[in-house]
């Protein structure tokens, strides 16, 4: 699944890296897609299904949505996304998964002008995202709103999925303060039915005063690749969130630096979370942990250390290693218990900033037994 940028050449990766967990499950998609077929001067034609107030909606937000494309030359990555500007000034706000792995931003608006960008602020936990534009403005931009949304409202979502160019996505509100289910997907979402597909990452969901109510994170799919639920980080104007970004605040997570196995973490005797693999120069590494074992044929010969507790609380699965290893900050120190070859070991380390453990969003890093 890969096409040629029109800005660089880049290799799709996943946008939202799990810090410790390998990849995202059959019904959660944070890949960013191909870029969009359509020149961004020359938008398709609009939906003819979309009601009048609807469509007035849309033409009324549509300028004050960009494309936003990120590139890591160093590795050859990068992903495309949507965003928003809310300030006239060139504030945009994207999600961060959309951002997080790279190193040149560029921002282009419903006119066609290709401004470059920079990562102003960020709150990894929340996959929320503020970039800052270099450029000269005004521009349009988005109020965000300063009431609750209400359940049960018809929204509007403008992305750049399937090869579209900024384009209307019609839904409603089914409900608020959604958990996740897993815990490195941010947690107290907006859930609704709009078609959202990868792209529309980092696009607002915009209420019915068209003011923006929250910003695309991730979707659920159904069996057969169709969009069940999608969801959106809640943006109010003036709370914390809000407040910290526009302050400028970088707010990243703690992480071992370990990519953990799906198949069977969980599922050993103890139960615990199990490692597939390592992050080079990570606290896991210099902990002296180690992921799953091959022969040359790259047969699964034994398995990754099964990490038991975290500060003497069980993690029976790789969900409650998270859960247990984000109530901490970076720079805290704690300890591990695990199990290697039916032995119990303990270590202690020290969690590090997640963008500083670069190898965890690199897709060339991998393990032997991850073809198995």
């Amino acid at each position: 699944m890969r096409r040629a940028s029109p800005w660089l050449p880049v290799l799709l990766i996943l946008a939202l890296a799990a810090y410790l967990l390998p990849g995202r499950s059959a019904d959660s998609v944070f890949t960013p897609p191909p870029p969009p077929s359509a020149s961004p001067s020359t938008p398709t034609a609009l939906p003819n299904e979309i009601p009048a107030e609807t469509l007035a909606l849309f033409k009324q937000s549509r300028p004050a949505t960009v494309r936003v494309e990120a590139v890591n030359p160093a590795r050859g990555t990068g992903g495309i996304g949507t965003g928003f500007f809310i300030s006239e000034g060139g504030d945009v706000l994207t999600a961060y998964h959309v951002v997080s792995d790279g190193q040149l931003f560029q921002i282009t608006t419903l006119e066609g002008r290709s401004l470059q960008a920079r990562v102003k602020a960020f709150d990894a936990a929340k996959d929320v995202a503020l970039l800052e534009v270099r450029g000269r403005g005004p521009f349009p931009f988005l109020k965000l709103t300063t009431r609750a949304p209400r359940v049960g409202e018809t929204v509007l979502a403008i992305g750049n999925s399937n090869g579209d160019y900024l384009q209307p996505r019609r839904g409603q509100l089914l409900a608020l303060d959604v958990a996740a289910g897993r815990a490195d997907f941010p947690q107290g979402t907006l859930e609704t039915n709009a078609p959202l597909a990868p792209g529309d990452s980092g696009g607002p969901i915009i209420d019915g005063n068209g003011q923006a109510i929250g910003v695309v994170s991730y979707i659920r799919q159904n069996m057969n690749g169709t969009t069940r639920t999608s969801y959106a980080v809640p943006v109010v104007e003036g709370n914390d969130l809000i407040a910290s970004l526009r302050a400028g605040e970088k707010r990243d997570t703690p992480v071992v630096g370990l990519v953990l196995d799906p198949t069977h973490s969980g599922a050993t005797t103890p139960s615990g979370a199990v490692v597939l693999r390592v992050a080079k120069g990570s606290p896991g590494e210099k902990a002296g942990l180690r992921g799953c074992q091959a022969n040359q044929s790259g047969e699964l010969t034994g398995l990754g250390d099964s990490i038991i507790s975290v500060q003497g609380v069980s993690t029976p699965d790789a969900n409650a290693f998270i859960q247990e290893v984000q109530k901490y900050r970076i720079g805290d120190t704690i300890t591990l218990k695990y199990i290697r070859e039916g032995q119990q070991f303990e270590t202690t380390l020290t969690l590090a900033a997640k963008r500083s453990v670069t190898d965890l969003n690199n897709d060339s890093m991998q393990s032997p037994c991850d073809s198995r």
